[in-house]
């Protein structure tokens, strides 16, 4: 391996590895393999201002900790984290990953920190993640910028607008990889290769195959550069797949939001303070059965199951201070029938169904912060907490549509983030780490910053073994 720090890009070197992919996972893959002194070139198929994938978007990390510190008000331990991953998963998962991924966690802030993060302090409010989650200062975009800067000082080759279309793989092993760049196409040698390219998401000819025309209807949170080019190829290839296709992370946000790369703006974390309609003004699921960040990713493949995957959440005056504020102003009426009308919802239906939920609530010791003992009696769906009659005007709605962040079909992998060929062999010099690898883990639901751990995890993992890989090549060569 060299110690070059080489700022161009020669296609004429045979590099010892190639990262594809430009978010968290793939960064945290080339910085680790450059500090391990191998040559890293990095292809990030967005232009250098869209750089970061989804990442950019982020806001927080969870990680395993044993006590507080500037930035988390208490412990996190690994009973709780392992926990919590079985309710939203509801044990879906592959449990050895699982169980790597949480203790491999373990104090990651101060890596971050040394890789340039700044965490700022405690979040407080209603997302109760004081204590689990570190929150980047900045948010994303600030993250992927110092990950960038540290990467680039590290001395990784970094090449912006450069898609890769496809992968030299003979006998399970990878040998090149072609990208188109410059309205070309270029080759390129590496002996080793980290995918960390994202889901297909953006892609919504692949989302028909699975949703039909409901697809139409999603909204495409983050990045529309993750359409999934690199995962057909792996999985052409030979690779085995893993996760269900109609499996995602995918939140509740405003109807209202762009089609593509809204970002975390466009989330409502309203839900869990009022009731959830469909376009017959009818409940569909309980709106209170956890707290939110346990339970937000679950809305949106909820709404997508609704006639025009469209949903409507209404609240009162009660709560409109209770959550973060949103991006697009709530629509607001003075009554349950003015607001329907301005929802396009039948007023009478409406106002039945507030009705009968506001004479199911049970009175009880309201609290934002606790699993509280409001609840509704005799009533289907339930509301399990946080149920408090809609009765104090004005009211407010905000429409739902399905906001999709990352699909879980994706690549087996195993504890080296190897990729598991459809013989159930590992290939040579082929791992993933990322959003496209995540479905090993999360076969559904999700949880607020795991999906960076994931990432952060076996981004240093794959870093580490495709150094270990290339070195074991050269060894024998």
């Amino acid at each position: 391996m060299t110690d070059s720090s080489q700022s161009g890009i020669n296609l004429s070197k045979n590099y010892d590895v190639l990262i594809v992919g430009g978010g968290n996972a793939a960064l945290c893959a080339a910085m680790t393999a450059r500090e391990a002194g191998a040559d890293v070139l990095l292809l990030e198929s967005a232009p250098e201002h869209f750089r970061g994938g989804n990442s950019r978007h982020t806001r927080n990390l969870r990680y395993l900790h044993g006590s507080n510190n500037r930035h988390l008000t208490g412990p996190y331990l690994e009973e709780e984290f392992w926990d919590d991953l079985m309710r939203v998963t509801g044990g879906k998962t592959n449990q050895d990953l699982a169980s790597l991924t949480i203790r491999a966690s373990n104090n990651l802030g101060a890596w971050m920190i040394q890789h340039g993060c700044k965490f700022q302090p405690s979040m407080r409010g209603t997302l109760h993640l004081s204590r689990t989650n570190a929150f980047f200062l900045g948010g994303g975009k600030a993250l992927m910028n110092a990950y960038y800067a540290t990467a680039e000082r590290l001395g990784v080759t970094i090449l912006y607008e450069a898609e890769v279309v496809d992968l030299t793989v003979q006998n399970d092993r990878f040998t090149a990889a072609t990208f188109e760049s410059g309205g070309g196409r270029q080759t390129v040698e590496a002996r080793a290769v980290v995918v960390a390219s994202g889901g297909f998401q953006a892609n919504i000819d692949w989302l028909k195959e699975y949703w039909g025309e409901a697809a139409d209807n999603f909204i495409i949170r983050g990045t529309p550069y993750d359409k999934g080019r690199l995962l057909r190829v792996l999985l052409d290839k030979g690779v085995k797949a893993v996760g269900d296709p109609r499996q995602c992370h995918a939140v509740a946000i405003d109807a209202r939001a762009p089609k593509f790369d809204g970002g975390i703006v466009t989330r409502l974390d309203c839900v869990s303070f009022g009731i959830v309609v469909n376009k017959s003004a009818e409940r569909f699921y309980d709106e209170g059965e956890d707290f939110w960040p346990k339970r937000y990713a679950i809305w949106g493949r909820l709404v997508a199951q609704q006639p025009d995957q469209i949903a409507y959440s209404i609240i009162d005056a009660k709560s409109i201070d209770l959550f973060m504020p949103s991006v697009f102003p709530p629509i607001e009426a003075e009554s349950i029938s003015a607001l329907a009308e301005k929802l396009v919802l039948d007023p009478a239906a409406l106002t039945a169904t507030v009705k009968t939920f506001n004479s199911a609530v049970r009175p009880g010791n309201f609290d934002a912060a606790e699993l509280d003992d409001c609840v509704t009696e005799g009533l289907t769906p339930s509301k399990s907490h946080w149920a408090r009659p809609l009765d104090t005007p004005p009211f407010y709605g905000y429409p739902l549509r399905p906001g999709i962040t990352f699909t879980y079909l994706g690549v087996t992998v195993n504890e080296r983030a190897q990729v598991i060929m459809q013989n159930n062999a590992p290939a040579a010099n082929i791992f993933a780490a990322g959003e496209i690898m995540a479905g090993n883990i999360l076969g559904q639901g999700y949880m607020a910053g795991f999906g960076m751990t994931v990432g952060t995890v076996f981004g240093r993992i794959a870093g580490k073994e495709a150094v270990r890989c290339v070195i074991e090549d050269l060894k024998r060569s």
